[in-house]
Formats: C-alpha cells, structure tokens, sequence
C-alpha cells in the first residue's frame, strides 16, 4: 500500500512538472538590466562588498555565475542596442541619445523583440528605454527651443501630447511598453505603449523634488509634470512588472520581459525606507533598492506559476560612474573591484558587468563559468534555444552561448571588441586584451586612486597590452615586451571591424 502511494505521489508532481512547463514549450524570457552598476558591488561577486545583494545572491545560487561578461559599451545607449540587435553598437553609432532624440534603430533592423515576437510571444518592455523615439512627429510646426548649449529645452507647449509617439519600443517589437523613457532627460512624465499618460504642463523644477542624496540630478532641462516625483521611478515600474507577471497565469503564451532599471545610475535617490541598509553611502543603498525590486519582481515570477518555464538574466549596460572614486575614498568600496576603470573607459570596469542566468532545468545550480560572454551573445542564444533562423543581416556579432549554458563547452568565444568612443579602442583575444590608444580611460585619470593602489606611472606608449589571467587589474603594460602579440592583436582588432560581422556562422 505505502508503496502504491509513493508511485501515485510520484505520478501527481510529474503531472505538476509537466503542467509548469511542458514539453516543447518555449522558455519565457526575463532579463533584468541595472544601469551603472559596478562588476564589484553585488555580494555573489565580492565577498566583502559592503552592499547586501540577497536577491541576486540568491539567483546567482540558483543559476550560473559568469566572472567575464561584458556589455557592448562603457555607456547605455550603445549597450541596449547591442543587447538587443545582437551586433556591436560601434558598427551603427557610439554615443547616446540625447532628449528627445531620435530612434537609433534602422527600419530593417531586426530585433530580440521582433524575433520573439514571431516565435509567438508577449513582449514587453518596461523601465528606461533610451534608445529614441520620433518625438518630431508630434512636435508643433511653430516649436522653438528656448536657451543655448546645454540650457536648450523644448517647453511643455511645443507638443501635441495627445498624439502616438512613433518610432519607440511598439515600432521595435515590443507590445508593450510603460516607462518614462530615461529618468533625468523629459519629458517628466510615464509613457504608457506610445502615448504620455498624462501631459507635462511645467518646466522641469528640481525645487519640487526631494533632495538629492549623493552627486548631483544630472536631469536636462524641459516639459513636465507638475507632481513628477523621481523617487517614484523604481516603486511605480516594479508594480508595472509585477502586475505583467501575474497577467501571465493563465496565458499559454511565452512572454519576453525586458525590465530596464534607472538604478544605481544619477540621479542617486533611494528612497528612504531604504537608507542606512548599506555600508557604500546613498549609492550602495541604492543598490540595494534595486536589488529589493528583483525580489519583488523574481517573487512574482514564481507566483505567476512561470518560474520553472522561465530564463532569468540580471546584467547592466556598463560600470559604475565617476562618483566611485569618492566612494572609495569615503567608504573604502571600490564598486568596479577588482577592476581598473569606469563607466566610459575600454579599461575592464567599464564594461565587465555581473552577468546572471538562471534557467530551471538546463543550467547547474551555483555554477560558476570564466568562458568570455557578451550581452551581445543573448540575441543568437535565444535564436538557437526557440529555432529560430536568423539572417545573414541580423545578429553580426552574436554568439551561441547554449553550449555554456548546458554544461556541453568551456568556451564559445575567444575574442570581443570594446568600444565608447572613436578615439580609443580594445580587443580581447583569449586571455590577453589589447587597449588600441595610449591608454583605457575616458571618464578622466583619478592619481589619487592609482596611488593608492600601486600602479605604475603611464610609460607613454601608443598601446597598452594586458594578460588578465594573471594581471585583472590592468597594472603591467606587456607592449613594449611582446610587440608581436600587440601587433597580431591590432591586425585582428581592423579585421573585425572592416568584414561587418565576428559571428561564426557567418565565417
């Protein structure tokens, strides 16, 4: 009889399991994007960090840890656009969006969204975008902007907000979209799909905001509205990704979630419940706040009855910003640690961000992967995982990080170009990286800091030449000692920049 029991029992979660997620059914897809956050900040990455990251420690346990990811770019711009067209940022435009600029996606640019879309799924975007829309559109004919240089602003009178805002995420695949499109540029406002849910009718006016609690607002000049409380952003945005989720309970439809933090990018505001919760200062609690937010949103996910069907990616678009310094004079937490650099630089803090995947079933709980893998890689990953056949003129850049993910490679990479601006440039090539210009940096040289750990005056070379695998904090240029490899490494950095593509199925 006990054993008759063990055998029905068995049979009523295999049924439960197979119900969650049945066979063939395609993954539902979530990626959780930070913005400005450092490769040392979470806890999962660096023991002694002084933020507590229990959220995404947690879904570091639950799925594989890559120690050498990278975005596309040391800005945001440029890294959502690779993350989501699966080609380098560099080969189309290198610098951000400015307010109210316009959309940076080509007409017949394929996208992750697009792509998903039709593999059947609900797709949604939800936080900043910053990637353009065509706001001329609704503009009025007689608009002028009022001010010079960076004073220059629209006013709230110079638009028909009433009007559909074309060329933004529901032109680019996305059903869905609620968000207020970058936190300190305007419009000051939510955008719900492509319409403002309600119309700015001032000026920005920080004098109606709560203070300021580390840096400055960095917000540009324009239209807004009257009650717009930037501390909303996180709370307002996670209730929006919480209510996606629990909308997917009864759907039969896969979903793609894209959920784009503001944080811990400036304007620095945590909100005050969240104060004092770290030992890194208003940034480190700001952190904190947006990893209480993946609880809230990761939570929902399993509420939703999707978590066993669902692949889960937390990353950011690039470093942390300048303000580190301070912080790490303040504080003693270096947010890039163990990394030299910034937000900007083509030094490794720039771009090396936490890179997350969770997939129930597929990938080894707590693993850990040192494999080379670019934010750039997910647009061919999900290709390969929903069957889909991508273009030869679709995903130049992208890579099958399957293999990886399955415990079936160490490796599928072996290079990846860094790029912010034109004028500097760096490649990796297995464990080396070339830094193609007299040195990484360009968010500025902070000497104190240099000091302060021991590096080396600059010896004023045209190239700098690293071995990560035994030097990750970039302090010993290997150039002038093997001229050679410096030379291959440039070779190859101009071959993947004039053939279009580094794919290897275009090769």
């Amino acid at each position: 009889m006990i054993r008759s029991l063990s055998f029905f029992f068995l049979v009523a979660l295999l049924g439960t399991a197979a119900l969650a997620a049945p066979a063939g059914a395609e993954p539902n897809i979530l990626i959780l994007y930070a913005d400005d956050l450092g490769y040392g900040d979470l806890g999962c990455y660096r023991s002694d960090s002084k933020i507590p990251t229990p959220h995404l420690d947690q879904l570091a346990s639950e799925g594989m840890l890559f120690r050498d990811g990278h975005s596309s770019s040391g800005i945001c711009t440029p890294s959502r656009y690779a993350l989501l067209t699966g080609r380098h940022h560099w080969r189309d435009f290198d610098s951000i969006v400015g307010a109210f600029g316009e959309s940076v996606f080509a007409p017949e640019r394929l996208t992750l969204p697009e792509m998903l879309k039709e593999k059947g799924y609900q797709t949604a975007a939800i936080g900043k975008w910053h990637l353009g829309w065509d706001w001329a559109a609704i503009r009025k004919a007689d608009a002028e902007m009022t001010g010079t240089g960076k004073t220059a602003a629209w006013g709230p009178e110079d638009f028909h907000w009433d009007k559909s805002i074309p060329d933004g995420p529901l032109a680019h695949g996305f059903d869905h979209y609620f968000g207020d499109t970058v936190i300190n540029f305007p419009p000051y406002c939510w955008i719900e799909d492509d319409k403002v849910i309600r119309a700015p009718d001032v000026m920005k006016d920080e004098s109606k905001w709560k203070l300021i609690k580390e840096g400055r607002w960095e917000c540009r000049p324009g239209p807004m509205i009257s009650d717009w409380d930037p501390y909303e952003n996180i709370p307002e945005t996670t209730r929006r990704a919480v209510s996606f989720l629990e909308d997917q309970k009864g759907s039969e439809e896969p979903f793609f979630l894209y959920f784009a933090f503001p944080a811990p990018h400036a304007p620095i505001i945590p909100n005050d419940e969240f104060d004092g919760k770290s030992g890194a200062g208003p940034y480190g609690d700001f952190v904190y706040e947006t990893d209480s937010a993946c609880g809230r949103i990761l939570k929902a996910l399993e509420e939703s009855g999707k978590a066993g069907n669902t692949i889960v990616i937390f990353s950011a678009d690039n470093g942390p910003e300048k303000y580190a310094y301070e912080r790490d004079e303040n504080f003693d937490h270096w947010s890039a640690a163990p990394l030299r650099g910034l937000k900007r630089d083509i030094y490794e803090g720039g771009h090396r961000v936490p890179f997350i995947v969770k997939w129930p079933g597929t990938v080894k709980e707590g693993s850990v992967s040192d494999a080379l893998v670019s934010q750039i890689d997910l647009m061919a990953t999900f290709a390969d995982i929903v069957s889909y056949e991508l273009p030869d003129d679709a995903a130049e850049d992208s890579h099958v990080l399957t293999p990886l993910l399955k415990g079936e490679a160490d490796a599928v990479r072996e290079t990846h170009v860094h790029q912010t601006k034109s004028t500097k440039w760096a490649i990796r090539n297995g464990d080396y990286l070339l830094v193609s210009g007299d040195d990484g940096y360009h968010s500025g040289r902070f000497k104190a800091w240099e000091e302060k750990r021991g590096y080396p005056e600059d010896d004023g070379g045209d190239v700098e030449l690293f071995d990560l695998s035994r030097d990750i904090a970039q302090m010993e240029n290997l150039a002038s000692d093997y001229p050679e490899k410096a030379a291959a490494m440039q070779e190859m950095l101009d071959q993947i920049r004039e053939q279009g593509y580094s794919a290897p199925r275009l090769k």
